[in-house]
């Protein structure tokens, strides 16, 4: 199948040309033309992602990046040989989403009208992140190995700006979320602590590069932060406690810690460190105990253990879910390439690809598509 996939749900623009055939579990995924452009510089100012600037900048690049796509593959812009456009539904920023559908239709329309019918299908950009981990993006040379296989069932840890789940994948589109943040999610809890120390958007990766310098420094530091939830019986989350818990560190070490600078009112980099540190070991250690306690409830049953999104890049994460698995025997580990951690076109084709094989109607019934900001899994 060839796809044109096309990802705006929040401030990445992205457009992807796949060729994508053979098993579910193992599919052969040729990346004919990939082109994204982020626009986190953009939004720094704001401290996080501004919804009418991330729709306006997507106004302007898709077409720009449509045409990259289709120049780097070869392929004809006017009639090209393509079975249908994949397009992010939700969830996301409504106004980014209908940006990214409503250019979707409008190709599906003019590609149809030249004589050869291009259907639109709508992915949900989580089932994205889930299926990210079956393409290896060094998988198309013959020094590298294929793409992954995916054996199911599998649980899914999803960990981004804007979610935090656990879902029972019980076969290629059945889903089952079985935890989620009653709150904020922890990518949106690394974001928030950031901008409390000072730091600028997107704040994860600086947490941790913080943390990782409080690490090489000293074997401990002398404060612990609170883990919400860890020992709740369900399988839920929530960090805005945790949040919270940063917030009142640093309002009480501003009065009596020397380690901030005196007469400043400004941390010094020694206590960044170490509550960047606190906080993430914190995060971390909640995540990777409600992943323990639903692999445990699921026992024997689950094959895969997969953690996607953006938080997934995070290396002391990756680093306790490696230990975490090694603790079962049947469990394979399957983490995304470190270019398909953020949004991408790539994963909402390969969705797109995995949508129409276990329902094929979707080419056939046509529906109007709708951007839905709360989108959710389900079977």
């Amino acid at each position: 199948m060839k796809i044109l996939s096309i990802e705006t749900s929040c401030d990445e623009t992205a457009i992807a040309l796949l060729d994508i055939s053979g098993e579910l579990a193992r599919p052969d995924i040729k990346v004919l033309g990939n082109t994204l452009l982020s626009q986190v510089a953009l939004h720094e100012q704001y401290g996080g992602v501004f919804p009418a600037l991330a729709m306006r900048e997507h106004q302007k690049n898709l077409p720009i990046l449509l045409e990259q796509t289709f120049k780097e593959a070869g392929y004809d812009l006017e009639q090209p040989d393509i079975d249908f456009i994949a397009v992010t539904s939700g969830p996301g920023l409504e106004p980014a989403l209908w940006t990214g559908i409503t250019f979707a239709e409008d190709l599906g329309k003019k590609w149809s009208a030249s004589g050869r019918k291009v259907p639109v299908v709508p992915v949900n950009h989580m089932e994205g992140h889930i299926y990210s981990v079956l393409y290896r993006t060094e998988s198309n040379s013959k020094s590298q190995a294929p793409n992954h296989k995916l054996d199911l069932p599998a649980l899914a840890l999803l960990v981004s700006g804007g979610h935090t789940e656990l879902v029972h994948i019980k076969d290629f589109g059945d889903y089952e979320i079985i935890g989620r943040t009653l709150d904020d999610a922890v990518g949106e809890a690394f974001d928030k602590v950031a901008r409390m120390l000072g730091l600028k958007y997107p704040g994860g990766p600086k947490i941790s590069e913080l943390a990782d310098k409080s690490r090489a420094k000293k074997p401990e530091i002398d404060f612990k932060l609170p883990r919400p939830m860890i020992h709740s019986q369900d399988l839920n989350f929530s960090f805005s406690g945790l949040k919270t818990a940063v917030l009142y560190k640093i309002r009480d070490t501003r009065r009596d810690d020397p380690r901030y600078a005196e007469g400043s009112g400004k941390a010094s980099e020694e206590f960044k460190q170490d509550l960047a540190r606190a906080f993430e070991d914190a995060a971390v250690e909640v995540l990777v105990k409600k992943t323990r306690k639903a692999l445990e409830e699921l026992d024997s049953d689950i094959k895969t253990l997969i953690v996607a999104g953006g938080v997934s890049a995070n290396r002391r994460l990756s680093h306790e879910i490696k230990k975490l698995t090694s603790q079962f025997s049947h469990l394979t580990l399957r983490l995304p390439d470190k270019a398909l951690t953020t949004d991408n076109a790539i994963m909402i084709g390969i969705a797109g690809f995995i949508s129409i094989s276990t329902n094929p109607g979707l080419l056939r019934n046509q529906a109007a598509i709708k951007a839905s900001g709360n989108l959710t899994l389900s079977s």
